[in-house]
């Protein structure tokens, strides 16, 4: 058999569509604009470029995008105040903080300050603490995994009473992506570099997501026939055949995997481009909550 692919480029612009004609209406309706800041400390060449990604997305989407940067030597003491005059700004929704930050900055104590309500990246502590309680909902979920379950959803698997697997457990995506799969009822095993029989574990997911950051690590004999394989690794693999001498490749190899698996992500083109979609949707819900609290 050969797998589905799942098209997360056109699932993401029909999340980006989704927000442009809600962020529309909100302007209508409440003369009233979505205002997502990003706060960019160094000059480090990757998070410039995904700034600038989130920037041109909101600008097309019709958000407000207040870009601010801070120098790589910037203290603990000048992030923080920034974060502390965004919280206050009624015309900022969300924050988001470009991660990595410098090594002499507090990474957590910086996320930690940010607005509750302002959290768009999801990574507060009382918004993962309620994603993992049961019967609490946190105002945002992070936008890797929430792009994640959003894909799920639009190929018309519902992970209630499946095994899923996830292969990794960062704070960014394997521990968070375990939380919203259980709550949508699937049973879930999270592997990681300890795990014994790690080809063992994955072969009983019905969903597979590799989170693991090694590159082409999940092949097609460990993956269960028709299992959905969602893979969210980003790696480059030598190749002289391109321009640039390299290619990207996710956690998962695509080749083998796609001859077993029902649906799979390709890489580029999979998580990816949920992940900005989410971000979106996060910041107009934290609009929506701004304007509920306001009337």
């Amino acid at each position: 058999m050969t797998a589905q692919l799942i098209d997360g480029k056109a699932i993401g612009l029909k999340v980006q569509e989704e927000v442009r004609l809600a962020v529309a209406k909100m302007k209508e309706e409440h003369d009233y604009v979505p205002g997502l800041a990003t706060v960019l400390v160094g000059d480090d060449p990757a998070s410039n470029t995904y700034v600038g990604m989130k920037q041109r997305t909101c600008k097309k989407l019709g958000i407000r995008s207040i870009g601010h940067t801070l120098p790589a030597d910037a203290t603990q003491e000048e992030v923080e105040k920034l974060v502390s005059e965004l919280n206050a700004d009624p015309t900022v929704n969300g924050i988001l903080v470009q991660l990595p930050l410098p090594g002499h900055l507090d990474e957590e104590a910086i996320l930690n300050s940010i607005d509750l309500e302002k959290d768009v990246d999801g990574f507060h502590p009382i918004n993962i603490g309620r994603l993992a309680m049961k019967g609490r909902d946190a105002l945002f979920a992070p936008c890797t995994p929430a792009g994640c379950m959003r894909l799920l959803e639009e190929i018309g698997v519902d992970p209630s009473g499946k095994d899923a697997v996830i292969v990794g457990r960062s704070n960014i995506v394997g521990q968070p992506m375990a939380m919203l799969l259980q709550k949508a009822n699937a049973t879930v095993t999270v592997c990681h570099s300890r795990t014994k029989d790690l080809a063992g574990h994955v072969r009983r997911g019905d969903i597979v997501v590799a989170a693991i950051g090694r590159m082409e690590m999940i092949t097609g004999d460990m993956i269960k026939p028709g299992a959905t394989v969602i893979d969210v690794g980003i790696n480059q693999k030598e190749d002289p055949t391109r321009k640039r001498g390299y290619r990207l490749v996710g956690d998962v190899d695509f080749e083998s995997a796609k001859e077993v698996a029902g649906w799979i992500t390709p890489v580029p083109g999979g998580v990816g481009p949920m992940t900005i979609a989410m971000l979106m949707q996060n910041t107009l819900r934290a609009a929506e909550i701004y304007l509920a609290k306001k009337s």
